[in-house]
C-alpha cells in the first residue's frame, strides 16, 4: 500500500508541467549558454585587417598605370588632407608645354641633375649618403624626382625608414611606367609651393602673380630652391642665404644642356 502511493507520487512528479518548476528553477533554465553568446573572432578580426592593409599597399601600383593616362590629374596626399581638414587649397593643372623651360631647368638642376640618366633612383648618390652616415657625417637628400613624387602621390611626409622602404619601389615602378615628360608634369603640378599652394601655376600666380609660362630664370630659380621647405622657404621673400642659392641653381640651369634633353628636346 505504502509502496503504491510512493510509485504515485513519483509519477506524478514526472509528468508535472514545467509550469509548476519552482522559480529558481526556471530562472535557471533561462540564462543563456556560455557557448551560444557571441565571441570576438580574432582570427577574423586579424584576417580582415591584413587584406585591408595589403589592399593600401596594392592600390599605388594600380594607379601608376592610371595615371600615365594625359588627361588624368592626380592630386597629392597633402591635398587630399587638406581637404578632409577643409583648409581646401590652390591647384590649376597645366600641361608640361605651359610652364616656363626655365622653371624646368631649375628644378631639375635643384633637385635631381641625373633625372634623365637614372630609372627612379640615383644609386650612386644613395651609397653616397649611406657611407656619409656610416662614418658619421652630415648626410644630404638623395630623392630623386621619381622618389618625391611618389612620396607626394602616395605617401606621407616625415624621415622614416618604413616610408623610405615603400618609396623606392613606388619610384621604380612609376619610371618604368611614365615617360620623363610625364613625370616631370605630375611633379610640378603637384609640388607644394606654399601653405595651400600646390603646383606651379597656383605658386606662379601667388608669388609673383605671373602665370608659369612667364617665369624669369629669377623667378625660376628662387621656386626651385624653395622646394625643399616651401613653407619656411619663401619665393617672394628671399633671404640672403636663399638668393645666393638661387643664384647658383640659376647658372646651372643656363648650362644644363644635355641634362634637361629627356625633357626639353
Amino acid at each position: 500500500m505504502v509502496r503504491a502511493e510512493y510509485e504515485r507520487l513519483d509519477l506524478n512528479e514526472r509528468g508535472r508541467d514545467v509550469s509548476s518548476t519552482p522559480e529558481s528553477e526556471r530562472e535557471y533554465e533561462a540564462l543563456p549558454d556560455e557557448e551560444s553568446r557571441p565571441k570576438l573572432d580574432i582570427r577574423s578580426l586579424a584576417k580582415r585587417i591584413g587584406m585591408f592593409v595589403l589592399a593600401l599597399l596594392i592600390l599605388p601600383y594600380l594607379l601608376i598605370p592610371l595615371y600615365a593616362l594625359p588627361f588624368i590629374r592626380p592630386v597629392s596626399t597633402l591635398m587630399l588632407a587638406d581637404l578632409v581638414t577643409f583648409q581646401g587649397y590652390d591647384r590649376q593643372w597645366v600641361p608640361l608645354e605651359d610652364i616656363s623651360p626655365r622653371l624646368i631647368q631649375s628644378v631639375m638642376m635643384s633637385e635631381d641633375g641625373q633625372f634623365c640618366f637614372h630609372h627612379g633612383v640615383d644609386w650612386n648618390q644613395m651609397q653616397d649618403v649611406v657611407n656619409d652616415a656610416l662614418e658619421g657625417e652630415a648626410t644630404r637628400g638623395a630623392s630623386t624626382i621619381p622618389m618625391q613624387t611618389a612620396k607626394n602621390l602616395f605617401l606621407w611626409n616625415g624621415r622614416s625608414l618604413i616610408r623610405k622602404g615603400m618609396e623606392l619601389p613606388l619610384a621604380l615602378v612609376s619610371d618604368f611606367v611614365w615617360s620623363k615628360k610625364r613625370m616631370m608634369e605630375i611633379y610640378l603640378n603637384i609640388a607644394e609651393w606654399g601653405p595651400g599652394i600646390y603646383g606651379i601655376e597656383a605658386a606662379a600666380q601667388y608669388h609673383f602673380k605671373v602665370p608659369a609660362s612667364k617665369l624669369t630664370s629669377r623667378q625660376a630659380a628662387l621656386l626651385a630652391v624653395s622646394l625643399p621647405n616651401p613653407i619656411d622657404r619663401n619665393a617672394s621673400k628671399p633671404g640672403r642665404g636663399m638668393q645666393r642659392l638661387a643664384g647658383l641653381i640659376e647658372r646651372r640651369a643656363r648650362g644644363s644642356g644635355a641634362y634637361v634633353g629627356c625633357v626639353l628636346d
